[in-house]
């Protein structure tokens, strides 16, 4: 039996969806107001709970051979806050599993998350992770790169395709290993079902490392247009850009995320998706209104 935290998500909807095409037993935690009806129809079990109510935890854990958590404040607000989320509901979701005789735990996390971290959601990752090492539960923690859908397709092709220019803090020369949700999903799978993967870091990225100005000529490529994008200082303010993406963007300039993954694609047996199939890709989903 696998528990799965986070499978009304995008990430956690992917996962679910590959497990239950390979016929695992799952078990999701959804709360009563998640669209849970699909995956219910595909089989799995449903059951009530919330990371940021801890008595909830207990009952679905019970008789979980596998956890695994997607869940995250990312794309979220409001009471999902990162302390009650990311901090405090994993590491309750962990002990839960513990007390319940788990055998493995498998916690999606990002590249370079550490508690002393200045920004508060990779911090608050940082010590999940801390946490888990310490559970004395069977581990695996996959650490990702930014992905493709948040970070180029946010960035670059949602502006596009609305008619607005680029913008990009800094001179957009810096590095970052951009990886497809897909991908992600897939080292998530194989953490849960290949031995291999047990108390283990997996770090993951995509095929290569590219810069901002890299990421715009693969658009320009593909919608053969130039872009017009607007390259800008830290702290200066753009109008029609929210302040806090403004924030993540000058963060992101500030070092490179350049790293090899593919040995661990090889061993897991994952097909790794470069970024030019993907934004042809994305862009004619977007199109269609998918």
């Amino acid at each position: 039996m696998v528990l799965l935290v986070g499978a009304t998500g995008k990430l956690g909807g992917r996962v679910a969806r590959e497990l239950l095409s390979r016929g695992t037993k799952l078990r999701a935690l959804a709360r009563p107001s998640s669209a849970s009806g699909p995956l219910r129809r595909m089989g799995a079990e449903i059951v009530a709970g919330d990371l940021r109510d801890p008595s909830s935890l207990a009952s679905a854990c019970a008789g979980a051979d596998t956890v695994i958590t997607t869940a995250n404040t990312a794309r979220r607000g409001g009471d999902d806050t990162v302390d009650r989320v990311d901090r405090a509901g994993t590491q309750a979701l962990i002990d839960a599993a513990r007390k319940a005789g788990a055998g493995h735990f498998v916690y999606m996390s990002v590249y370079g998350a550490v508690p002393e971290s200045p920004v508060p959601f990779l911090a608050a990752k940082g010590e999940s992770e801390q946490h888990l090492r310490d559970s004395g539960l069977a581990w695996t923690i996959v650490a990702a790169d930014a992905f493709m859908e948040s970070w180029p397709g946010a960035i670059v092709g949602a502006r596009v395709l609305a008619g607005q220019p680029v913008v990009i803090v800094g001179d957009g020369r810096r590095r970052h290993s951009y990886i497809a949700e897909h991908d992600v999903a897939q080292y998530l799978v194989a953490a849960a079902t290949n031995p291999a993967a047990r108390n283990r870091q997996l770090a993951i990225g995509g095929p290569q490392a590219l810069s901002w100005r890299d990421v715009i000529a693969t658009y320009e490529r593909v919608l053969g247009a130039p872009i017009d994008a607007r390259y800008v200082q830290r702290g200066e303010r753009v109008e029609g850009v929210p302040d806090v993406l403004l924030g993540l963007l000058a963060m992101s300039d500030t070092y490179d995320s350049e790293f090899d993954s593919s040995g661990l694609a090889s061993e897991f047996g994952v097909m790794q998706t470069p970024l030019e199939p993907w934004v042809r890709a994305s862009l004619a989903s977007a199109r269609r209104g998918i």
